[in-house]
């Protein structure tokens, strides 16, 4: 009789790993690599010159493709030393919103991290991060002509309005 209940048990048990391991491969995403023509112009080295609230800063810009091409890691670094600013934004995109993803961390910390939705228009994607204060906006958009990104960073009051926080201008680095 103990044998018959642990055999049984034993048979529950690998009928239940099966039917765990069977929808956990079901609902494991896809491993298609991510290419986006767009993004692929922001890979490499870059000098940022940034106006924020009428002072001047000075970031160099690294960016790759990471973790199975999936995620553009965008690293930021005040030139300055040490520097006075520094950024880690993963750009990536959901298939199933049909939207891309961004997180921004920064060396404000956890608080001042977010994770932001974008849309595409032609050479633009807009990010949207939903802080409790009300929505702020970073909008990249490439110029092939000059071979350059401007990124408007704006807040936004509940009244809808928007008001300039920063304008970033990146420019290939000449250090490749």
């Amino acid at each position: 009789m103990r044998r018959a209940h642990g055999a049984a048990a034993l048979a529950l048990l690998l009928l239940w790993f099966g039917a765990a391991r069977g929808s956990a491969a079901e609902a494991a995403p896809s491993k298609k690599v991510f290419h986006d023509d767009l993004l692929d112009r922001l890979v490499g080295k870059w000098a940022l010159d940034r106006e924020i609230r009428g002072t001047r800063a000075v970031d160099s810009v690294d960016a790759e493709w990471i973790l199975n091409h999936q995620f553009l890691q965008v690293r930021m670094r005040d030139v300055a030393q040490p520097p006075a600013y520094e950024a880690l934004v993963l750009i990536g995109y959901d298939e199933a919103s049909r939207r891309y993803v961004i997180d921004w961390c920064d060396d404000y910390g956890g608080g001042y991290s977010s994770r932001g939705t974008g849309t595409r228009d032609g050479d633009s994607i807009h990010f949207v991060f939903p802080y409790p204060e009300g929505p702020f906006h970073n909008t990249f958009t490439f110029d092939a002509a000059h071979g350059t990104w401007t990124c408007r960073l704006e807040s936004e009051a509940k009244d809808g309005t928007r008001k300039l926080f920063a304008i970033d201008r990146l420019r290939r680095s000449e250090a490749r």
